[in-house]
């Protein structure tokens, strides 16, 4: 089976935008990766720099509607019942895309959803995505208050480390999923692609977000069978314990992508 760490499309536009000022093309290029070209489609009124008028355009018709200059990023991961920062009124889509960026300029604060449709089959996959963009208030205080920094995020990923091998003891996954087993043990070897990250990324983010691609991946490949489970208890513990670890890794990967000067 193979195996890949990915970071999920919000996290990766939030890293662009919020580096020194990165090439265009290369941020297509990664943000973008093997999907069709993305689009992006704006809420009336989102901002006075963006038509109104305007339904849909290319992903790199946001990059044209935010002022040059600094610019402040972050990424919300929400899940049922654990919305963390996510901005009120996306807060429905963002949850059910999992994820949504967050950007602050001089004059506006956004937040952008994507919307993914696949097509294709499961050998030769294709997605569809538009982000939609709106405008929020200023969701720094909110971001800082709830995502924490690198090095609490780090020491929390320690700690998800011992959870899940814990949880995986608990599956037996060796036994009843054995293809499963070894795709865990793969991921413990790979790293993110490092084309799709910007240059100048600090080591520490990178350190950072490869452990929390790769517990969420593992979570991802553990929760798809109760496994050794012998009653509902059983089964329910070993899933809380990884949606726990997931939490953990969401919460790691927001801290790394967040740029803030508050």
């Amino acid at each position: 089976m193979d195996v890949a760490l990915e970071l999920p499309r919000s996290v990766l536009l939030a890293l662009w935008l919020g580096g020194d000022g990165a090439g265009r093309g290369p941020l297509l290029s990664a943000v973008q990766s093997d999907d069709e070209p993305h689009a992006v489609r704006y809420e009336p009124g989102s901002n006075e720099a963006i038509r109104d008028d305007v339904t849909t355009e290319p992903l790199s018709s946001l990059l044209d509607a935010l002022e040059p200059g600094p610019r402040e990023t972050a990424t919300v991961l929400p899940a049922p019942g654990d919305l963390g920062a996510t901005p009120a009124v996306v807060s429905a889509a963002a949850t059910e895309a999992g994820e949504a960026v967050l950007v602050r300029t001089r004059h506006t604060c956004l937040v952008a959803v994507p919307v993914v449709e696949r097509f294709g089959s499961d050998l030769e996959p294709g997605h569809l995505v538009t982000w939609e963009v709106t405008e929020v208030s200023d969701w720094r205080h909110a971001v800082h208050a709830r995502t924490g920094t690198l090095a609490e995020a780090e020491r929390d990923l320690q700690q998800g480390l011992i959870q899940v091998t814990e949880a995986l003891q608990r599956l037996d996954v060796a036994r009843w999923r054995p293809d499963a087993a070894e795709s865990i043990v793969a991921l413990r070897d790979i790293g993110l692609p490092t084309w799709r990250l910007p240059d100048g990324l600090d080591g520490r983010a990178v350190r950072v977000l490869t452990s929390a691609a790769r517990l969420r991946a593992i979570v991802t490949l553990a929760s798809q069978d109760d496994g050794a489970a012998v009653n509902l208890w059983q089964a329910d513990q070993r899933s809380t314990a990884l949606r726990d670890v997931d939490r953990l890794a969401r919460r790691a990967m927001s801290a790394a992508a967040t740029t803030l000067t508050v």
